[in-house]
């Protein structure tokens, strides 16, 4: 489990206000995205983003969120249009050294808890986006899902907060607040086979096989990924689980939240994997941070919280991925996930291209439209991301070569 809760006591972590150390950080971008592999970004749609700053708008930018390096490639957009920007990190990030809280902070990141209501992240949050100085770019997935074409459900947090900004800057008579949705795709330009090759015979070998080389790749990448799922099904289950494969990885998440949601929030269940462990984990996290449980409950807290990030990467495995034929950058991520699972690290690839796409403004209204079927403000975020990285699939798919 890689250490993204912390039973530490938690402090809002404010941005960097001014713009001299993103300036003096813009060079090292570059290198920053070649330790991810990303040898090339492109930026598409920027007159849209200009014209939003030309009109003195507040701004959020809602990307989604497939990789790790996300933050830095989207970061770029404000160097395109003059506006270096604010970005809303999650608070484990802070406390992985000093060194990256340091350059996090003057880079415009702050800090979100993910364990509970952080008032202050919020008020920052929304501040930011009021003042209209410096766009704010907040991931509405919520986490890194290491799938470039499915959407997990979005978080509905960014629209209260960009509600809220609105509701500030109309009373001040201060102009308007738009979110412009920002689909992110990273294309893999080298040898596919020979990348996921070496991971996928350490995977085998981690599972005490021989190395099965002799398979066709997606052969040999489906039969990991059902001994992956059989080994956590006897491990939880008490034994291999047959059915297709989406129903059962459904059938273990549940097993793993259920009885927690039963006996720790009354059974309440939210929509989407992801809302429902946040859910959990505030429920989990509080009485380990005061520190006051004995050792034996800090164990069974500790159980409980592995649980959730099992469920949450399981979830992170989206049906039919593979069907028709999968993509170069489908096989990618896949097998990186298999890594990361295993070893909560994953190595280093390239040749990556970036291709970011600006989506049209949409205008935020102070007050919900009430009796609308789902929120409004969400639902046309995420209509513009899916149109979007259906088309830059359509692109790749095609073999396009984007200059």
């Amino acid at each position: 489990m890689q250490p993204v809760v912390f039973a530490k006591p938690y402090k809002f972590i404010p941005p960097r206000r001014g713009v001299f150390w993103p300036s003096l950080l813009r060079p090292f971008q570059p290198r920053l995205l070649r330790s991810h592999g990303v040898v090339k970004v492109e930026y598409r749609g920027l007159e849209r983003l200009r014209a939003s700053v030309a009109a003195g708008h507040g701004m959020m930018l809602a990307p989604n969120h497939c990789r790790p390096c996300d933050p830095f490639v989207v970061a770029g957009l404000g160097y395109q249009v003059g506006r270096p920007v604010h970005i809303m990190a999650s608070a484990h990030l802070f406390m992985q050294g000093r060194l990256q809280r340091f350059l996090l902070r003057r880079a415009g990141a702050f800090s979100i808890y993910r364990e509970g209501m952080d008032r202050e992240a919020l008020k920052c949050a929304i501040q930011i986006t009021a003042e209209a100085k410096r766009p704010l770019v907040l991931f509405p997935e919520g986490v890194i899902s290491r799938h470039n074409d499915r959407l997990n459900p979005l978080m509905e947090g960014t629209a209260m907060i960009a509600r809220s900004a609105a509701k500030q800057r109309a009373a001040a008579g201060g102009g308007r607040v738009v979110v412009h949705p920002v689909a992110v795709r990273y294309v893999f330009d080298g040898d596919v086979e020979a990348t996921v090759g070496p991971m996928m015979a350490d995977i085998e070998h981690r599972l005490t096989w021989k190395t099965q080389s002799g398979l066709p790749l997606v052969e040999r990448i489906a039969k990991i990924g059902v001994a992956l799922l059989a080994l956590k099904e006897t491990e939880f289950l008490g034994a291999p689980q047959t059915g297709d494969l989406s129903g059962r990885i459904q059938r273990l998440i549940d097993h793993l939240l259920c009885p927690i949601e039963e006996q720790w929030i009354k059974g309440r269940r939210e929509t989407g994997v992801v809302a429902r462990v946040k859910a959990l984990r505030s429920a989990l996290v509080p009485d380990l941070v005061a520190g006051s449980l004995a050792e034996t409950e800090t164990a069974k807290r500790w159980d409980l919280l592995s649980r959730l990030y099992l469920a949450q990467q399981l979830a992170f495995y989206p049906a039919g991925y593979f069907r028709p034929e999968p993509t170069p950058e489908r096989i990618l991520e896949t097998v990186e996930r298999f890594e990361e699972d295993m070893t909560d690290k994953v190595r280093t690839v390239s040749p990556i291209r970036a291709l970011v796409d600006v989506g049209e403004a949409i205008e935020v209204s102070p007050e919900r439209v009430r009796g609308a079927e789902g929120d409004p403000l969400m639902l046309g975020i995420q209509t513009s991301l899916e149109a979007m990285l259906a088309s830059s699939l359509v692109e790749r798919h095609r073999g396009a070569v984007l200059q």
